[in-house]
């Protein structure tokens, strides 16, 4: 006969604490970077349905113009270059759990924007800060195909060579657009040290042209040969890498030369740059620490 132990002290604390309902504000770092699904890029391939749920698309007037990332349940991480109207909430909307743009389908909601906050330090094209946050009207429910992204904590390094991935449904190419019906893309890039990508901005310059810096908080992905990188309509969407078995978000699609062309990889806002500034926006937001195990 099974006797019947009677419950520890310790055994009933932890009842406790995992039934107690203020336990639910600790959900985002265990449902954070986790794909439940598995099954603007040049040279890119159709990303899978619910393969990169934190993807967004952040539209103007119901026309697609900037990816973001989702980090929370009511939050959207994008570039400020994408907003030069942050009062005119009205104008936006974010599409959340969607594949293509012009076919949704049943797993994508649309989002009203509540406020649009960019950060006071962004100066324009190509300059540092070009970070935003969208704060949704009302929080979204996480489903199979919505889910947020994790936030690095300064500790976690983007080593160089680290292969990442990049999304978005921007042009296929300088001159071309994505063929109906807007396919999400995805392209594996590796991390690009800021020596060598400032060597490769100041090579084949224009005469009389000052090459652009890579400043601090700055990150270069990509190839030196080019052909395949983010383009227009990509900006404001992640650059994430597997660590610690979690998808976190290195980067944030800022800015780049053309698309793909040689010597010109693509540069994106460096996410733990930016750690303190999120933080005092979004207090209740947990970030992701560790160190990274490229994938």
């Amino acid at each position: 006969m099974r006797r019947h132990l009677a419950p520890t002290p310790l055994l009933l604390l932890l009842l406790f604490l995992l039934l107690r309902p203020g336990i639910q504000g600790a959900k985002v770092p265990v449902v954070c970077g986790h794909r439940r699904m598995l099954n603007r890029m040049v040279g890119g391939q159709d990303a899978k349905e619910g393969e990169w749920p934190w993807q967004v698309s952040i539209q103007r007037n119901g026309s697609h113009f900037c990816g973001g990332s989702l980090i929370t349940e009511q939050w959207v991480l994008t570039a400020a270059h994408c907003f030069s109207n942050t009062s005119e909430t009205s104008l936006y909307r974010v599409l959340l759990g969607a594949r293509q743009l012009l076919q949704p389908g049943a797993h994508s909601i649309y989002a009203r924007v509540k406020r649009v906050e960019s950060n006071p330090l962004y100066q324009g094209m190509a300059s540092s800060a070009d970070v935003a946050l969208v704060e949704l009207e009302a929080p979204v429910t996480f489903t199979n195909y919505i889910l947020p992204v994790c936030m690095p904590d300064p500790s976690v390094i983007f080593g160089t060579d680290m292969k990442c991935w990049v999304t978005g449904w921007g042009s296929p190419s300088e001159q071309d657009h994505l063929p109906s019906p807007r396919i999400l893309q995805k392209l594996a890039v590796p991390i690009i040290d800021t020596p060598k990508c400032n060597l490769l901005y100041s090579t084949d310059t224009e005469s009389g042209f000052q090459p652009k810096a890579i400043k601090d908080d700055m990150l270069c992905a990509g190839f030196a040969e080019g052909k395949k990188d983010a383009c227009k309509g990509d900006s404001g969407g992640p650059l994430v890498c597997f660590v610690n078995q979690t998808w976190v978000q290195a980067g944030i699609i800022s800015w780049g030369e053309g698309c793909a062309r040689r010597n010109r990889p693509g540069v994106y806002i460096r996410v733990t740059s930016h750690h303190n500034w999120i933080h005092r926006i979004i207090p209740e937001l947990k970030f992701q620490s560790g160190r990274t195990d490229g994938h």
